[in-house]
């Protein structure tokens, strides 16, 4: 059984990595954990709210307004076990009450994968996709990520994008490991070469001999051209329900597609969810 962790931050409930984390959960048959990261520094109303005409803290307001932010939490908590309950998961429900990305670093370590939706901030401001949350949680994290969309969306399909240095292989390895059950999917392998290269998929015989191993159906699609539009452009117009899969945000030397630049493309365009994993 692996244990999945889903993130969540208790003031806006994403109804998305529930859905997501549930399903994946089901999938795999897997013990879910909703990780509610309830950092002491972080409430739904400013400090200068709690001001009053004299210049200082209101402590009746105060405490009234951190209640209803207990209130909350725990609400989204309830949403989160009911439907652990609806689809007879095993799961339990942790509260990280310290600083939320320290938390959740800790929390990686013991985990087999973790969900986030895309536009995390756990501040009371919305920013661009990626969000600094979300790019500082996957060039630390300690177990492969799925980022997901606003909206669940079952996927039928994961394109690999594969160019055949160490970082994508460990990508879609980790990938066939967590995704061993999902027999049903149709996985393609898509890799971008110099114009002036052959079509033939990097090192040839020894990825097509690993992915019968895990993905027998699988199909191997290789295109010429610059790897970042090529991504880009071919993933846009596809229609279909699918994730993608990537090696992305290294520390130290990276493929040379997938700079963390190429995922945050992937995450601002595509809508979809990507499944990210590399060497830590």
């Amino acid at each position: 059984m692996k244990k999945i962790i889903a993130v969540f931050d208790g003031l806006k409930y994403s109804e998305s990595a529930a859905n997501y984390a549930v399903y994946m959960a089901k999938r795999t048959g897997s013990h879910l954990v909703g990780v509610f990261l309830d950092d002491f520094t972080y409430h739904s109303y400013k400090v200068y709210e709690l001001v009053n005409e004299r210049g200082f803290i209101n402590e009746d307001k105060q405490a009234t307004l951190d209640k209803q932010d207990e209130e909350m939490r725990a609400e989204a908590a309830g949403k989160f076990s009911k439907l652990c309950q609806a689809a007879a998961l095993n799961y339990s429900v942790h509260h990280d009450r310290n600083i939320a990305i320290h938390e959740l670093l800790h929390e990686s370590v013991f985990a087999d994968l973790l969900v986030i939706e895309n536009k995390e901030t756990f501040t009371h401001y919305e920013e661009r996709i990626p969000t600094r949350f979300v790019r500082d949680l996957l060039s630390e994290v300690q177990c492969p990520v799925l980022v997901v969309p606003k909206r669940f969306n079952h996927f039928d399909k994961a394109v690999l994008l594969y160019d055949g240095e160490p970082a994508s292989v460990y990508a879609i390895k980790t990938f066939c490991y967590i995704f061993s059950e999902f027999n049903d999917l149709q996985v393609e392998v898509f890799s971008v070469k110099d114009i002036k290269d052959s079509l033939h998929v990097p090192d040839n015989r020894l990825m097509k001999e690993f992915m019968k191993r895990h993905f027998p159906q699988a199909e191997f699609t290789v295109v010429k051209g610059d790897a970042a539009n090529e991504i880009l452009d071919q993933l846009k117009g596809r229609e279909k329900n699918f994730l993608v899969v990537l090696g992305a945000y290294n520390r130290g030397m990276v493929s040379r597609w997938f700079k963390p630049s190429m995922a945050d493309i992937l995450m601002e365009e595509l809508n979809k969810p990507l499944f990210i994993a590399h060497h830590t």
